[in-house]
């Protein structure tokens, strides 16, 4: 029973619990990794954004903090006499603008006690005004300096100021500018990121006092509440519409109660996340791939030297089992031809008695003398056929140690060859010899190797019968000389290949064979420290194989 199905299914279970012991682990430890990667790469994106809007608010209140404090020094170098000098004021707004974009400044205004405008620089018509009653002026006069929010005002455009208290003879006086929407917003919005990147300003009750990219214009109500950020740089997470992440950072001003906002989808840096994902997949992929290749040929490799060895192993059983076959055949064959050469020796001396009395005159003219004759003659061919047996026999199981000889190879089966040649030719069949040029001289058994191919040779004939070829190859294998003998004739029932070494086991017709040759044979290739195989081929025919050591022959 072939093994074949045993291997292919040991080889398939190593293959699998291989790959499962290697491949799972790699994939959790990928796996694990790309959770861990994510969470950096989210804190890294928090980190991001919140270092943003803190630093951006910290840009803003510089910007806030320049602008007062060259405010708080007009008021404090120049009286509100000099300032409220129309002329004076402009000449003075003109030095102003002519700096890098006039510091941000879009007018300059000088307004009395009473919260009207008396001197004003500016592209709107504003001198003469009463800002008594606007908040930013009770702001100022109650604290001395003031930030507003966004407004409208007389002009009826959106915009804030920057307003300090200064003192005269006549009493407390404000000078005002106007913050530059323009120049502030492109302050505000340099830290915008990515296409989907936002920066503005919402005040304490939510209204932005900035344009925002998504969030609205210039006073509208923000969806954000102020509230959910801390003192300190706060970064809150959105999950959008179509499933991306967007962080909204937010940091308080200290120079106004203004809280700036940072936002950015996740998707504008996800491309970074996506090429780490990417090469990690195809880490992974190679590493897979390297495993599957490698536990592939480790495991045929495995399976192969196994399936070698046993094999093997099946081969040394099978001489084991052949030599202890020989020894109970040689010892049972040895019983067997000393007990039955006893009675055809009998069985012989009575059948020449018999042809001694035949040879009487009286007994010539008898009808039955021809009939008694013939008897005679199968009984004594009979015997001398069984003694021929029992000698063969008895040449078995004495298992005659061979001679060494200095041994041609090629020259043995070549006149063995000879030998058979008539026989073959009569037969129509042809013997074909390839012999290698380098067999080296060996020591062996000349006459038991030419009975070994003897042998063989007769098989082969034997085997084809009638019109078929027969080829002789001899090859040296290293130290080993391989001997094979080829025919195509019908090959031998596999069912048979099990027992063709078996004493008195042939496949002949009754009559044409003992079963002994190839007993024979294998026992003498075995004496010479050989082997002899035997196997079909394709697509039919036999094969005969002597494998014998190369034995150099000591000096003479």
């Amino acid at each position: 029973m072939t093994k074949a199905p045993i291997y292919r299914s040991l080889r398939r279970r190593i293959v699998a619990i291989t790959l499962v012991v290697s491949i799972a682990p790699l994939l959790t430890l990928g796996a694990v990794i790309y959770h861990q990667y994510i969470k950096v790469f989210e804190a890294r994106i928090e980190d991001q954004i919140r270092h943003l809007a803190r630093s951006q608010a910290n840009a803003v209140d510089v910007f806030l903090n320049d602008r007062t404090t060259l405010l708080a020094v007009l008021v404090a170098t120049r009286s509100f006499e000099e300032l409220g000098d129309q002329r004076r004021l402009d000449a003075l707004f003109d030095v102003i603008t002519r700096s890098a974009d006039g510091l941000g400044l879009v007018d300059l205004g000088v307004i009395a006690a009473d919260g009207c405008q008396v001197a004003y620089a500016g592209p709107f018509a504003l001198i003469g005004l009463d800002y008594s009653r606007e908040a930013w002026f009770r702001e100022t006069m109650s604290r001395g300096s003031h930030i507003s929010d966004v407004f409208t005002g007389y002009r009826q455009l959106p915009h804030f100021i920057i307003a300090i208290r200064g003192h005269s003879v006549q009493g407390p006086w404000i000078m005002r500018a106007t913050i530059d929407s323009q120049v502030f917003n492109r302050l505000v919005r340099s830290v915008r990121v990515g296409e989907s990147g936002d920066a503005y300003i919402i005040n304490p009750e939510g209204f932005l006092q900035t344009e925002a990219r998504l969030a609205g214009q210039v006073l509208d109500r923000s969806a954000l509440a102020p509230q959910r950020f801390g003192e300190e740089a706060t970064v809150l997470r959105q999950l959008m519409g179509n499933g991306a992440t967007r962080y909204v950072a937010g940091a308080w001003l200290k120079s106004k109660d203004w809280l700036l906002i940072v936002s950015q989808d996740s998707a504008d840096q996800i491309n970074s996340l996506y090429r780490t994902r990417d090469a990690e997949i195809i880490i992974i992929l190679l590493g897979c791939l390297a495993i599957v290749i490698a536990t592939v040929i480790t495991t045929r490799t495995i399976v192969s030297r196994l399936q070698h060895a046993d094999r093997d192993l099946n081969a040394l059983n099978a001489q084991l089992l052949q030599r202890d076959k020989m020894a109970a055949l040689g010892k049972m064959a040895a019983g067997i031809a000393h007990e039955i050469n006893n009675p055809l020796a009998v069985i012989g001396e009575k059948a020449g008695w018999i042809r001694d009395l035949l040879d009487d005159p009286a007994l010539q003219d008898s009808a039955v003398l021809p009939e008694l004759m013939t008897s005679v003659d199968k009984i004594e061919s009979h015997v001398e056929r069984a003694r021929k047996i029992t000698h063969r026999m008895l040449g078995f199981a004495r298992r005659m140690e061979p001679r060494l000889d200095d041994v041609d190879v090629n020259r043995v089966l070549g006149e063995t060859v000879e030998l058979l040649q008539n026989h073959a030719r009569v037969n129509d069949i042809r013997i074909d010899l390839d012999l290698a040029d380098d067999l080296p001289i060996i020591a062996s058994d000349q006459s038991q190797l030419q009975q070994v191919f003897l042998n063989l040779l007769n098989n082969a004939i034997d085997a084809i019968g009638k019109d078929g070829v027969i080829t002789g190859t001899t090859r040296r294998a290293g130290k080993e000389i391989h001997i094979t003998i080829t025919d195509n004739g019908p090959g031998i029932p596999p069912e048979h290949l099990a027992r063709v070494f078996d004493p008195f086991f042939t496949t002949k017709d009754p009559g044409q064979g003992t079963g002994l040759g190839l007993a024979i044979s294998f026992q003498i290739i075995e004496k010479m420290g050989g082997r002899l195989l035997l196997e079909n081929v394709t697509p039919r025919g036999s094969r005969a194989t002597v494998i014998l050591p190369v034995v150099i022959p000591e000096p003479k």
